[in-house]
């Protein structure tokens, strides 16, 4: 089993049990299971959830990350009334064609 499985179960049995999870607790948790782990796992979790609670975690887990794609949001500064003028011309093209199409003709 890997360090970070081993720390997620261990993290969601102190948090099913109502107790505070800790880095010691989750070595506890992982030690008497038989699982050896290398020893940055449970500290690097222990940091983790001191800033999140582990039901903060599992209500967000579909909210999703960021959305992907959105777009890149000017970047530049002065370059975005330039890339907002060059939009319209590019819809205007499509009209064009689509206006020389008549599904009734």
């Amino acid at each position: 089993m890997s360090g970070d499985l081993a720390c997620t179960y261990a993290a969601l049995i102190l948090s099913d049990d109502g107790q505070e999870v800790t880095a010691e607790k989750m070595d506890t948790i992982i030690k008497a299971a038989g699982v050896t782990i290398e020893p940055y796992w449970s500290m690097l979790f222990g940091k983790f959830v001191a800033t999140k609670s582990v039901d903060e975690l599992i209500a967000n887990v579909g909210a999703g990350g960021g959305g992907g794609g959105g777009g890149g949001g000017g970047g530049g500064g002065g370059d975005a009334g330039g890339a907002a003028a060059a939009a319209p011309v590019e819809e205007e093209e499509e009209e064009e064609e689509a206006g020389d199409f008549d599904l009734f003709d």
